[in-house]
């Protein structure tokens, strides 16, 4: 994989896990009470498609770093690592989720009735998430590979994050911006992680059609 091919892949599988988060996202908000199933599993499958996507995107910005700069491998790793956890971790959510609605007897709301996803979706995945921006927000600065505003977001984000931590203290009601389960905690979260994810996915394939700069050139920089 050369670092043109690299660039257009990572880009584009970043675009392709936030369109599908784009679309997930304001599903949440369709209905007050217990959504129907179809709804349900509608957006636990377009989550699903995304974190594929996100695997993809994690792999290809580690072989990016790697081409870019050598030397930081480690960071390209570290996001890798901490990219596939979230993942793996939110896949197992959905998949708890899916699973309840599939064998209810009625219409229930997932983000309430399956209590064991509150923590991995929640206060868990901040944290995996705070990690993996970290180490985006690190590795594009340390090798010039995008524009100073990409890593300086990723970092952004990260606080906010971090921030978000601490909402395991709060209960499990969805319409507490602040609930271990909260639209803030969650769904927004999520939506914030889309559209950075857009951006970040955008400028990196556009990248790839300048002439690429050696690590430490201030080419991309602006």
């Amino acid at each position: 994989m050369n670092e043109t091919f690299a660039r257009r892949l990572t880009g584009l599988v970043g675009i392709a896990a936030a369109a599908a988060l784009i679309i997930e996202v304001p599903l949440y908000f369709v209905y007050s009470g217990p959504p129907p199933d179809a709804n349900v599993l509608t957006r636990l499958l377009l989550a699903i498609f995304s974190l594929a996507f996100l695997i993809v995107f994690v792999t290809a910005f580690r072989e990016l770093v790697k081409r870019v700069n050598p030397a930081c491998e480690w960071v390209g790793s570290m996001a890798f690592a901490t990219g596939l956890v979230y993942a793996t971790v939110t896949l197992v959510s959905s998949g708890l989720e899916a699973g309840a609605v599939i064998a209810a007897d009625r219409s229930i709301d997932p983000t309430i009735t399956v209590s064991g996803t509150y923590i991995l979706y929640g206060s868990i995945g901040r944290v995996l998430l705070t990690l993996f921006l970290v180490a985006v927000g690190f590795g594009i600065s340390r090798t010039n590979l995008l524009p100073r505003w990409t890593s300086r977001s990723a970092y952004v984000l990260a606080g906010v994050n971090v921030a978000f931590v601490p909402s395991l203290f709060f209960g499990n009601d969805p319409a507490n911006f602040y609930a271990a389960n909260g639209w803030g905690t969650t769904a927004s979260m999520g939506a914030i992680l889309s559209y950075w994810l857009l951006a970040l996915g955008i400028s990196t394939y556009r990248s790839a059609t300048r002439r690429t700069p050696s690590a430490g050139s201030p080419v991309l920089r602006h």
